[in-house]
């Protein structure tokens, strides 16, 4: 089947039909707490199909959103899919200015919004809270004129959640997201049984497609929440049947520090997985503590975003690895133009159905990162003698000191094995006589202090002598992107 071959595209329809009265989604972002099976999440996805079939959106035309986390951005998402329409995710925590370019560069037909947001400038507003939108409700809940939908046609603008530069729009299609679907189904072995926490940001692909999308093709449900709050994703363990758990490492740091963690059982955990960023070290030990197979992930806007697997007996005898690629993922871990061999650290590259055809209105970027098929990552990898593979980090993080690759990752995650260290991250800074050395900027437990001479002495047998940290900062936070992952750059 070819890239843009026509199949059928409208999923829930489909699933409608073969599980009506399983749930889809519970939903715990609303006023009211409620559990839609897929019949009813069916009708309700047609109901705003229809309402914006009246606004005059029509296939190709954008739909930009700007929501924290709600029914309603799940039901325009997929009523944007049985119409040909592009949903362009907003992220909420953009400045008005800078949405005001996004929305410039993609001229959406409107754009829908949370009253707290406010008007976006240069587009039709409608307020997701306001009567307009109510008017969706009263709309017929049959389903809309069936479409011929190629594989290729876009059908998410989603921002990648990159630290450096300005956002690209990474167009999200109907091939991509049912190709990452299909291959997050067959490989991590999701079933109709499954549920999910989905407190994740939906403008960001965590949210979309590390279990949404994939959950609903396998016919299992998601715990919709409004955003991510510690104590509520705690009680949501203890409450429902979650078997699937995804987070950023952050997310996971503050579940670990929560006082309830330690009573809350984590028994029908099947997959935990951490993605966006390298996760320390000592969160893998304390989960499997647990009993818990926590493993890392990794992914991109570009691709996917799922592309490995490690099997739950691998977990322990490679840590920090992130498996083999999945069913219908091709790899390559490139150095100078040859493949590397095992244990040897290049780019990763990374083709297949699953990866985007590029960014939206940006020629120059999309021709940078994928040549002939390949994704170009950016990020630095190896893979040991068996072909699992492990993220050391992105290339523009890497320092060269003195002749000698230190990655950061790897650092990062001896630091915070000191019982001082509540996150922290490393950076390059100039250095007359080794070039670049790194420097440590660490987030302390409340009443801990920790000097350089100390962190030295706790690293000494954990770390060659060239990766040890020439300085030491000691700040309040660390700055994050609007994904969860550190921004080195600020």
């Amino acid at each position: 089947m070819s890239r843009g071959a026509t199949i059928a595209t409208d999923w829930l329809t489909r699933r409608a039909k073969l599980s009506p009265d399983r749930p889809a989604i519970v939903d715990l972002a609303g006023t009211l707490a409620r559990t839609l099976d897929y019949a009813t999440l069916e009708r309700e996805t047609n109901s705003v199909a229809h309402w914006l079939r009246e606004q005059g959106v029509g296939p190709a035309d954008r739909v930009a959103i700007l929501a924290k986390n709600r029914l309603e951005y799940l039901l325009v998402w997929f009523a944007c899919g049985k119409l040909g329409a592009v949903m362009q995710a907003l992220n909420w925590r953009l400045t008005a200015r800078e949405l005001a370019a996004l929305v410039a560069r993609e001229r959406p037909l409107l754009a829908l919004v949370e009253r707290e947001f406010g008007a976006l400038e240069g587009v039709p507003t409608i307020d997701l809270d306001g009567p307009q939108f109510a008017r969706a409700r009263a709309c017929t809940s049959e389903p809309p004129p069936p479409l011929a939908i190629d594989l290729d046609q876009p059908w998410v603008l989603c921002y990648t959640g990159g630290t450096t530069g300005a956002a690209k729009a990474a167009i999200l299609t109907h091939g991509t997201i049912t190709w990452n679907a299909i291959n997050t189904v067959a490989s991590w072995e999701l079933s109709a049984d499954d549920v999910a926490i989905l407190d994740a940001p939906l403008f960001h692909t965590g949210g979309l497609n590390v279990f949404t999308a994939p959950l609903l093709h396998a016919g299992g449900c998601s715990i919709l929440c409004r955003e991510f709050d510690v104590a509520r994703r705690l009680a949501i363990l203890r409450e429902h049947p979650v078997t699937c758990l995804f987070g950023v490492p952050a997310m996971f740091q503050a579940m670990l520090a929560h006082p309830e963690f330690a009573t809350t059982s984590l028994d029908r955990l099947r997959i935990v997985i951490s993605g966006g960023a390298p996760c320390p070290m000592p969160v893998f030990e304390r989960m499997w503590a647990r009993g818990v197979a926590f493993k890392t992930g990794y992914g991109l806007t570009e691709a996917g975003p799922n592309n490995f697997w490690l099997p739950r007996e691998r977990v322990r005898d490679k840590p920090g690895a992130v498996g083999w690629p999945l069913l219908h993922v091709e790899i390559a871990i490139m150095a100078e133009g040859d493949r590397c061999g095992p244990g040897e650290v290049g780019e990763l590259w990374i083709r297949g159905p699953h990866v985007c055809p590029g960014y939206a209105g940006d020629p120059e970027a999309t021709a940078k990162a994928f040549i002939e098929g390949w994704l170009h990552t950016g990020d630095l990898a190896f893979a040991d003698a068996e072909g699992c593979v492990t993220i050391v980090g992105r290339s523009k993080d890497m320092l060269i000191s003195g002749g000698e690759n230190v990655y950061p990752a790897e650092v990062e995650s001896a630091i915070a094995g000191h019982d001082a260290v509540v996150e922290c991250a490393l950076i390059g800074v100039p250095d007359q006589r080794w070039g670049e050395v790194g420097r440590a900027i660490v987030v302390l437990a409340p009443g801990r202090t920790l000097a350089l001479a100390e962190l030295h002495a706790f690293l000494a047998d954990r770390l060659a002598r060239y990766k040890l940290p020439k300085s030491l900062v000691i700040v309040d936070a660390l700055p994050r992107t609007a994904a969860g992952k550190l921004d080195k750059r600020a």
